[in-house]
């Protein structure tokens, strides 16, 4: 039961960029002139949330250590690149490496802003405990 609250966040993460992935070019809603910008930030949204809930299995009840940041990227883009792949297989999509590096930088600045805002509300709970 443990091992399901740990990583059930990240399961469903997986799961919701594996069903966006599979969805055909034709059937993806169009934004106009706006397009670009809410894919690409829709990639980085996706990563960085699939970033955190990583993390979140890896330490979960634990000190985050260094460590667990690297191995949750790195998870992060390996995820990343099986799903550009998982594209060759959809209609009307196609793989690209620059959408890997997008994620990539969407799962960093994701957890950076995780782990400050964690840390600021450790430090705001501790200032109101004394």
């Amino acid at each position: 039961m443990v091992w399901i609250k740990r990583w059930a966040s990240a399961i469903l993460m997986m799961l919701l960029i594996f069903a966006a992935s599979a969805t055909p070019s034709d059937d993806l809603p169009s934004f106009g002139i706006l397009d670009m910008m809410i894919y690409k930030g829709g990639h980085m949204l996706g990563y960085a949330l699939l970033a955190i809930a990583f993390l979140h299995g890896l330490a979960w009840t634990r000190r985050i250590r260094r460590q667990h940041i690297i191995l949750a990227v790195l998870l992060t883009v390996a995820y990343a690149t099986s799903d550009e792949l998982h594209q060759t297989l959809t209609a009307g999509r196609s793989p690209a490496a620059r959408d890997v590096l997008i994620d990539a930088v969407g799962a960093i600045l994701g957890l950076l802003v995780w782990l400050r805002v964690r840390n600021l509300l450790s430090r705001h709970r501790r200032s109101a405990q004394t």
